[in-house]
């Protein structure tokens, strides 16, 4: 194979019908690595929204087992990415997914917003720091496959471009980023998390991840911003690992999320019904995945399983 090989298949592709395939390719193959820290930009940048923040908080699970949590949110989303919205399995996370959120009351909008990150952030960072830009035909089907899982979870007034996707996180943003003490609490540990995971350069690389917050979330947040000579040697080191990798052969296996070396919570392996939290699943009882209009002849597009 050739370096560009996989962005021709991506172009023979419609970006409408084949959007899991298009996706899968661009997060498995292309930028497996980008993709993940782009997502949890995507999630950290939430906390911010003092109403999630709060809530957030209130669980405890990002306060108190905050590695679990973060395990159990990748493996869920990467199920979904490995086998698809019809799959058995990708049903089942579904339900997990649904099954959490239906326990609090969470509005709409709120909803709606952090389906919003998952579309704009990985593409924002992928266009800045990624190996290569990516191609409209990846956008359109990155917006598709959240669309996708959006109508699955029960969002209503879900964006149909990327382009309106990234109006939606920036217009909410700027009407509710603001401070709250149990948010901020939130973010703190979070920050610890992915800072822990790096041993002995725990605080070079927390001082990373925070030259790599805007100004208007490190204000949310009330952290001091980085030195301008720390944002620069950051972005500095993206470009040039963004260099190396263009540079590196195509990836002919797919890597998924369940294979990050950051996911630790089940050495021996795990059930897909068994993840997240059950906070009230005996009131409650099973959460129905939402049927999508048209879902049988589309949602994974006749390659999916290839």
């Amino acid at each position: 194979m050739r370096r560009y090989d996989w962005l021709r298949e991506i172009r023979r592709l419609d970006p409408e019908r084949d959007f899991l395939r298009i996706y899968r390719i661009t997060v498995t193959h292309e930028f497996p690595w980008d993709v993940t820290r782009a997502l949890e930009l995507a999630l950290y940048r939430t906390y911010a929204v003092p109403g999630i923040g709060r809530l957030l908080a209130a669980t405890g699970e990002l306060t108190d087992r905050a590695q679990k949590r973060y395990d159990d949110t990748v493996l869920l989303l990467d199920t979904i990415v490995e086998h698809g919205f019809r799959s058995d399995d990708g049903r089942t996370a579904i339900r997990r997914i649904n099954g959490m959120h239906r326990a609090y009351d969470i509005g709409n909008d709120d909803m709606r917003y952090v389906l919003s990150t998952f579309v704009a952030m990985p593409i924002r960072w992928i266009d800045r720091y990624g190996w290569r830009r990516l191609s409209t035909h990846e956008k359109r089907a990155i917006a598709a496959y959240y669309g996708t899982l959006g109508r699955h979870m029960g969002i209503t007034g879900i964006p149909r471009t990327h382009q309106e996707f990234a109006e939606c996180l920036d217009s909410y943003e700027a009407a509710h980023f603001g401070w709250d003490p149990e948010a901020r609490r939130v973010a703190d540990a979070s920050l610890e998390l992915m800072a822990r995971w790096y041993g002995p350069l725990a605080p070079v690389v927390r001082g990373a991840s925070l030259a790599l917050l805007d100004d208007a979330l490190l204000d949310a947040f009330r952290y001091d911003r980085p030195r301008p000579a720390v944002r620069t040697a950051v972005h500095t080191a993206l470009k040039l690992r963004a260099k190396a990798v263009r540079l590196l052969p195509p990836r002919r296996t797919p890597h998924y999320a369940r294979q990050n070396p950051e996911v630790k919570s089940y050495p021996n392996g795990y059930r897909i019904a068994d993840l997240g939290t059950f906070p009230a699943s005996r009131r409650l009882g099973a959460c129905p995945v939402h049927p999508v209009a048209g879902d049988a002849a589309t949602e994974d597009g006749p390659a999916a399983a290839s």
